[in-house]
């Protein structure tokens, strides 16, 4: 079963398949991802280090996403056709997936559900609402362009979808939600639980199906 593919081929080809493109894509994410860390480290609560993955939310999507793309650099010069492909990669690229889409959509949903804190058009609201809103945004662009490169199987969907509810159950339950400028309360929740559905839901529809008999290496 073919995936959807929102965005053609030749362009993930292109940024994808070239060395200059690719190690752009990385070090922004790498950026990114250090920004991100910095924000959660000022507001981490009194957790385990092993826990925090759960607390960084967007940090971890990100890092998970540079995973996925970080295994395309043995193939510059190849065809996105022979990427390395195998069953441990087809769970590191769904995970990407689903947590670039949840973090994505899941920014977009928690900024607005109280717009009155968030949205304007001041210098204030540059960066927080426009600019996360826009950079959160690219997480789902980007889960895009690794559906591409991946394949998944039930297996590494149910895991995915299993780890995202356990997100939701340590962020709401336990209280170490994302900072938020308001309690959250049942409407975000319900929605938190939604968007994990839904982003299993658009990973499925956007890869392939991996055949352990199709091994790429």
């Amino acid at each position: 079963m073919a995936g959807v593919r929102p965005i053609p081929d030749r362009y993930v080809e292109y940024y994808l398949g070239n060395g200059p493109s690719l190690v752009w894509l990385l070090v922004v994410n790498a950026t990114a991802f250090l920004v991100g860390v910095r924000y959660y480290v000022e507001t981490m609560p009194a957790i385990s280090t092993f826990l925090w993955p759960l607390y960084g939310d967007s940090p971890t999507a990100l890092a998970l996403g540079t995973l996925s793309l970080a295994t395309l650099l043995p193939n510059l010069g190849r065809s996105l056709d022979d990427a390395p492909l195998n069953r441990p990669l087809v769970y590191l690229h769904t995970l990407s997936v689903v947590w670039l889409v949840k973090f994505g959509l899941w920014t977009v949903v928690a900024l607005n559900l109280r717009p009155d804190l968030y949205f304007g058009f001041g210098l204030s609201s540059l960066w927080s609402y426009w600019g996360i809103l826009l950079t959160h945004l690219g997480f789902v662009v980007e889960a895009v362009l690794i559906a591409r490169i991946g394949a998944t199987t039930r297996g590494a969907l149910a895991f995915a979808l299993t780890l995202a509810l356990v997100n939701d159950i340590f962020d709401y339950l336990f209280g170490y939600h994302p900072p938020l400028r308001y309690e959250p309360g049942a409407a975000l929740v319900v929605a938190s639980v939604a968007i994990s559905l839904v982003s299993v839901g658009i990973a499925a529809n956007l890869f392939d199906r991996f055949s352990g008999a199709t091994v790429r290496e």
